[in-house]
């Protein structure tokens, strides 16, 4: 049993490390497109986004295998949607939690009942690996303007004070605001309008935000250390990410990334479970920021 749970976190750590080294020389990350968007990965039959560990871990393997469509589904899911995974295509891992009762003794000697989860694999394969599945055609693309329009209703709804000025984007707990500089200090890339770059960095700074001990009270303590400030980074990339994907927005790399994935890359060698951590995190800040949505407005989780 442990055995099985420590190959679970060792073999989803090793993709998304690997995906990482493979994207560093130009801050390329698993949870960056080039000329496209990018979504939550869905799955085939119950039409549901995956969450956490296992966006990550899909939208790495999708890169590092150059998949164009983000469905998923077990062997079995597929074939009951009617159609075939192709002989010797190999299979994606996915992360599901079974809770047990277990037994525990205290110190006075009682015993209490309880409860644990543990991590089990689950293997899924992508609509590239199946034969006999039509991909529904994709919407016409998003009038620019309505899907920025979007995300700031959505970043207008969480109440986050945000100042412009300065040269330098940052959240600063003292103060509990997020500092940005005048929208036409951004540049446009080729995959994204400098407005978009704009709101990307404004939704990692606004995960950031989400740590307030009023909020999410997000700690990493003494697990991590020194390397504390390199997962609060982590969390508010992915969290940037799922919420790009959520709103319409291209996250497009920064170049200020080099300075941190080493130091993601040292984290996750020396912890197994740190990636889990960092998208665990991510997701309770989307959630959090969803649940501060006005009636009207879509949620991001």
């Amino acid at each position: 049993m442990t055995a099985q749970r420590i190959d679970v976190y060792t073999q989803v750590t090793n993709t998304i490390i690997a995906a990482i080294e493979a994207g560093a020389g130009d801050w390329q990350m698993p949870w960056h497109r080039s000329g496209e968007g990018l979504n939550r990965p869905v799955n085939i039959d119950t039409h549901n986004t995956y969450r956490g560990i296992n966006v990550v871990s899909l939208w790495a393997s999708a890169q590092a295998r150059g998949f164009g469509i983000g469905t998923w589904g077990t062997y079995r899911q597929w074939q009951n949607n009617g159609a075939q995974v192709r002989k010797g295509e190999k299979a994606s891992l996915v992360v599901f939690y079974k809770e047990f009762d277990v037994e525990e003794t205290m110190d006075d000697g009682e015993t209490e009942q309880g409860k644990r989860l543990m991590a089990r694999a689950s293997w899924v394969f992508n609509a590239d690996q199946v034969d006999g599945y039509a991909a529904p055609s994709l919407p016409e693309p998003t009038d620019p303007v309505q899907v920025l329009d979007r995300a700031e209703r959505f970043i207008a709804s969480t109440g986050a004070i945000v100042h412009h000025g300065g040269s330098r984007a940052f959240y600063r707990p003292s103060d509990d605001i997020i500092q940005m500089p005048e929208r036409e200090r951004f540049l446009g890339s080729e995959t994204s309008s400098a407005t978009e770059s704009y709101y990307a960095t404004l939704l990692h700074e606004l995960t950031h935000w989400t740590g307030h001990d009023r909020r999410c009270d997000r700690q990493f303590g003494k697990r991590f250390g020194d390397d504390a400030y390199a997962m609060e980074e982590l969390v508010a990339e992915l969290g940037a990410a799922f919420l790009c994907a959520d709103l319409g927005v291209t996250l497009t790399p920064r170049p200020d990334h080099a300075a941190y994935i080493d130091n993601w890359l040292k984290v996750l060698k020396a912890d197994k479970k740190a990636i889990f951590t960092a998208a665990s995190q991510a997701a309770k800040a989307t959630d959090y920021l969803g649940g501060l949505q006005s009636a009207g407005t879509e949620e991001a989780a």
